[in-house]
């Protein structure tokens, strides 16, 4: 049996029950800062040494080509998306190996000059997913290439390595007769109608078929590379190739099923650039966004143009420019889904807390940061600034009703293993960092209506705490924690509320959560955010305690105690007070800081101590009823 065969039964049965793979397997968009040093390791967690694939890397500070290598051409050929040229080969210091976790750089500026911004897009073969093939051509019309996708081609990526030819991108969300047409990766070209590109044959789930057009099969013996997408739209897809009409008064919505996390779009009746948007330099909900386009040298663009809203559920373009939604044109697009296929089982993979350093980034927490308290100062009055990967350069205080305020610090998310763009060092400044996963933890933006409704999300579980604040005007923050008839105030020590005005005496679900008529969770027009939490075995716990004499066990299911504490009195009026185990969870003295106020911490009780299980409410603390939140 061969190696492909073996691959495509593991999938099925990964499908049936087995080990399936999550998007996290098979992509990564990592950023990384040029050192012009040898052995420059990209550690993204991408087997491309024992799976194969392609990476697509650009310098994001200056005017330079796209490049692209392919273990199936080898780590010693290059091309470029934005040239027509046949591959380089002998790039010796360019580039040094594929790797079980990523890829090695060496010193050369091309892939790694110092102090420059780069951004790599990683593909892993992987069946219903994304495939690579290199083939000779005959010149013969019909020329059939097998491919191990496993299922039916969304797009095909053609390119002649050994001569100079244009690009040709086979999509089936091209108008009309897809097999009969072209885009040209390399050019702004509208798609261009010719039988002998991919002979008027549609791919299928094992072969594509190409005419006799020197740019797919020319004759004489060239060499050719086909980098081939999948489409699926099952519930467990990780990649869709579709299209759009343009309309720049009723944006259209397109809909996945869930999230994405890299978009490739471009008009095929009009002469448009191709553009590359993701989530990892920046796809914010309300403001500019970065982009780049493949068939030019150009650096990142940014501008103040929101050009996609993404949501839990797919994607729409939220901007008039002909970029992306011109009025009456057709666009296709390549999406793939965001990283929340995986279960994390190792709670430091999605939460970390940490003090400030003098390096960038200042706070260091190992994973992409996707909603982060802080930088606070413990030791003064500072407010608990909250700032949020989705609404990118906006923050909010958690001890304030007041609307977001612009930072104007997109580059705070921009790292694949920490936040906060300054230098610096201040050992006072923390941060506490969430990561967006499943299970676990979930950020969606949303307009309000002034209309009972629900809201998707992305948890994949039930939600057992919300907090929803308005963005773009003064209002509480409305906090849900797990009875529908009730609500807390997050910047306010008040006790609970019974009202059915937030979530309509609606339990929340694994896919929605109900918001009422009413401001504070649904205003008219405003900007609104919602974080959602849930318990996630070994990971976090959510719950309610009631407390009473000289202490209390709460058990979480933690096999090595609790690095965050969260605890709201919900019988009486209380703080929301929070703890961790950076600063101390300890036999003793415990510092704690409060979510409803910029106050310097308290470092003179001894309020919890350390539980293997979780955490241990002291005699110290006030008797009472109380919601709690810990993080193994």
């Amino acid at each position: 049996m061969s190696n492909v065969s073996k691959k495509m039964l593991m999938a099925a049965a990964g499908a049936a029950g087995g080990d399936a793979l999550n998007v996290e397997d098979v992509f990564s968009t990592y950023l990384y800062e040029g050192n012009a040093s040898n052995s420059h390791a990209i550690v993204n967690n991408i087997d491309l040494a024992g799976e194969g694939g392609m990476i697509w890397i650009k310098n994001r500070d200056d005017d330079g080509n796209h490049y692209l290598l392919d273990t199936e051409r080898g780590d010693d050929s290059r091309i470029s998306s934005n040239r027509s040229d046949a591959e380089t080969t002998g790039i010796g210091t360019n580039f040094d190996q594929f790797t079980s976790t990523g890829f090695i750089l060496n010193s050369s500026f091309i892939l790694n000059a110092n102090n420059d911004s780069f951004v790599s897009w990683t593909f892993r073969k992987a069946p219903k997913f994304f495939d690579v093939v290199t083939y000779t051509s005959t010149g013969t019309a019909g020329l059939a290439i097998d491919h191990s996708l496993g299922s039916v081609p969304g797009s095909i990526f053609v390119k002649c390595t050994s001569h100079a030819d244009n690009w040709y991108i086979y999509h089936r969300g091209i108008s009309g007769d897809p097999e009969d047409q072209a885009l040209f990766l390399d050019t702004n070209a509208a798609a261009a109608d010719n039988t002998s590109y991919f002979n008027d044959t549609a791919p299928t789930a094992t072969q594509f078929t190409l005419g006799d057009n020197a740019g797919t099969n020319a004759g004489f013996g060239r060499t050719y590379v086909a980098y081939i997408f999948a489409h699926e739209t099952e519930s467990d897809s990780m990649i869709q190739c579709g299209s759009y009409d343009g309309n720049e008064s009723t944006y259209p919505t397109i809909t996945l099923g869930w999230e994405p996390q890299w978009i490739l779009v471009k008009s095929i009746t009009n002469t448009r650039n191709w553009a590359i948007f993701d989530t990892m330099r920046g796809l914010p909900v309300g403001g500019g966004d970065e982009y780049l386009r493949p068939n030019t040298t150009g650096a990142e663009t940014t501008n103040d143009n929101q050009h996609f809203n993404i949501n839990a559920t797919g994607f729409s373009p939220s901007s008039v420019e002909t970029l992306v939604n011109g009025n009456g044109e057709t666009y296709i697009y390549v999406a793939i889904r965001r990283p929340n296929m995986k279960t994390h089982t190792d709670a430091t993979k999605v939460f970390a807390v940490a003090p400030r350093t003098n390096t960038i980034p200042s706070f260091a927490s190992g994973f992409p940061v996707d909603f982060c308290i802080g930088p606070r100062t413990i030791n003064g009055s500072d407010n608990n600034e909250i700032k949020t990967r989705l609404i990118s350069d906006g923050y909010l205080r958690g001890n304030t009703t007041g609307a977001e305020t612009a930072s104007g610090q997109v580059a705070n998310f921009g790292h694949n293993d920490g936040f906060f763009n300054f230098d610096g060092a201040d050992a006072n400044q923390y941060s506490w960092m969430w990561k967006r996963a499943k299970g676990y933890f979930d950020v969606v933006a949303y307009t309000g209506n002034d209309t009972a409704r629900t809201i998707a999300h992305g948890l994949g579980v039930v939600p057992e705490m919300i907090w929803v604040k308005t963005r773009s005007t003064a209002n509480a923050w409305w906090v849900y924690y797990g009875d529908n008839t009730d609500y807390l105030v997050l910047n306010t020590t008040a006790a609970t509320v019974d009202s059915n005005y937030p979530w309509q005496d609606t339990s929340p679900t694994s896919s929605v959560f109900t918001v009422g008529d009413i401001a504070n969770v649904n205003e008219n027009g405003a900007t609104i955010i919602a974080y959602l939490f849930a318990t996630l075995a070994g990971v976090s716990k959510i719950g309610t305690v009631t407390h009473s004499g000289s202490s209390t066990d709460v058990a979480c299911g933690f096999s090595a105690g609790a690095r965050f504490v969260m605890l709201k009195r919900v019988d009486a009026t209380g703080d929301w007070y929070f703890w961790d185990s950076v600063r101390g969870i300890v036999s003793g003295n415990d510092p704690y800081l409060l979510f409803n106020t910029n106050a310097a911490q308290v470092t003179n009780t001894d309020l919890i101590d350390p539980l293997s299980s979780g955490f241990q409410i002291s005699g110290d603390f006030t008797d009472g009823d109380y919601i709690f939140y810990a993080i193994a």
